[in-house]
């Protein structure tokens, strides 16, 4: 069935336009035109490319490590499409093989029953390093085994990423883990810089939530910040959260990297979509919630109350950037680390209507996924 958005504006990923009708058809954009007999939308604000978001671990209440089922990844597609989020992977921290077979198994289902937004599945751990770890559960951190590889090189999973620490995986398994057509994300790490380049050389293309968690820039020992920010074809998730990356160091990440290598992240929990006043359990320690801000009783930053819009708006506010630069952030960059710009990222004939309304204070109005409305819904 055909429909056609009108909007006030319209971004498509590379500039704005002004009252241009987007004809949408079997899931995808037709044309940047009216069609005859088509019934008319018309939405105030501005159409902009949905959000894709590599990591998400938990919205609306629900997450995926203590949930590893179909019910769970819907729901948590559900949280976000009404912050813009139109495609994201369920990502799955440190836990027992046995949970990671689950998740790997749910998702499957969501992929095979083409369940809204998932693209695949983001495994965030075990193979991680301890001084690093962060809210990681040490219990669950090993060296890789015959078990996971199994289960990254499934065929059924739709897009599959790993974060990994390098200083505990061998650049030989990285590069039989890319053949297997895993993305290899680095990340949770103390390596030292020539461990980093080492694990880039084998395949590895990201670095997971930049800063955090991983080995420090210094003068004469460069880590993993150096050399994130040093590579030139390496893209990095960065949470713009104000909490997780101080704005000047954000600044400096994105002055050093070339445009597109940055991509907003949420890293987000499940609060996301919540009460103000929501926390939750992670492995048995209580993370609280107090504004936008999610800490363990331990004291570790714990995710994030992050959603794709605020992160957005954040960038905006907090980097200074052009608004169709951090949208671009939002979208069109990490459809190009995970190799499906050529279908999402932008608004024109051919690609996927996956969009979404902002209103002017940024925030998200309609959002659109596979040309049809799940927000408000």
């Amino acid at each position: 069935m055909k429909q056609t958005l009108i909007a006030e504006h319209l971004f498509d990923g590379e500039r704005v336009h002004h009252d241009i009708p987007v004809t949408l058809e079997d899931g995808h954009i037709l044309a940047l035109d009216t069609v005859g007999g088509v019934k008319e939308t018309r939405h105030s604000g501005t159409l902009v490319p949905g959000f894709v978001d590599v990591q998400v671990n938990g919205g609306g209440g629900a997450l995926f490590n203590a949930s590893p089922t179909l019910d769970c990844i819907e729901t948590i597609g559900s949280a976000h499409a009404r912050f813009g989020t139109t495609a994201f992977l369920p990502t799955l921290i440190t836990d027992d093989v046995a949970v990671m077979a689950k998740a790997a198994d749910a998702v499957a289902l969501a992929v095979s029953r083409g369940s809204a937004g998932v693209l695949g599945i983001h495994f965030e751990g075990p193979h991680l390093s301890l001084p690093k770890k962060g809210v990681h559960p040490q219990a669950y951190i090993r060296r890789i085994s015959d078990a996971e590889l199994a289960l990254f090189s499934r065929q059924d999973l739709g897009l599959k990423l790993v974060t990994l620490a390098p200083e505990n995986v061998a650049p030989e398994v990285i590069q039989a883990l890319v053949e297997a057509g895993v993305k290899v994300c680095l990340g949770h790490s103390n390596a030292d810089y020539d461990t980093v380049v080492a694990a880039l050389e084998a395949g590895a293309t990201g670095f997971t939530h930049l800063y955090n968690a991983m080995s420090g820039l210094g003068s004469r020992s460069p880590g993993m910040v150096g050399a994130a920010i040093e590579s030139q074809d390496a893209w990095c998730g960065l949470i713009v959260d104000g909490h997780h990356v101080h704005p000047a160091a954000a600044k400096i990440a994105l002055r050093a990297k070339p445009r597109g290598k940055v991509m907003l992240v949420t890293d987000a929990m499940p609060p996301v979509g919540q009460d103000e006043d929501a926390g939750f359990e992670l492995f048995g320690t209580r993370v609280v919630r107090v504004g936008d801000r999610l800490n363990a009783v331990t004291g570790e930053l714990a995710g994030c109350v992050l959603d794709m819009a605020g992160a957005v708006n954040n960038t905006i506010g907090m980097l200074g950037l052009p608004r169709e630069e951090a949208l671009r952030m939002a979208s069109l960059y990490p459809a190009q680390f995970l190799g499906i710009a050529d279908r999402r990222g932008r608004i024109g004939p051919g690609y996927r209507a996956d969009l979404a309304i902002l209103d002017g204070q940024g925030r998200v109005s309609a959002t659109y996924i596979a040309g049809r409305a799940v927000f408000p819904g």
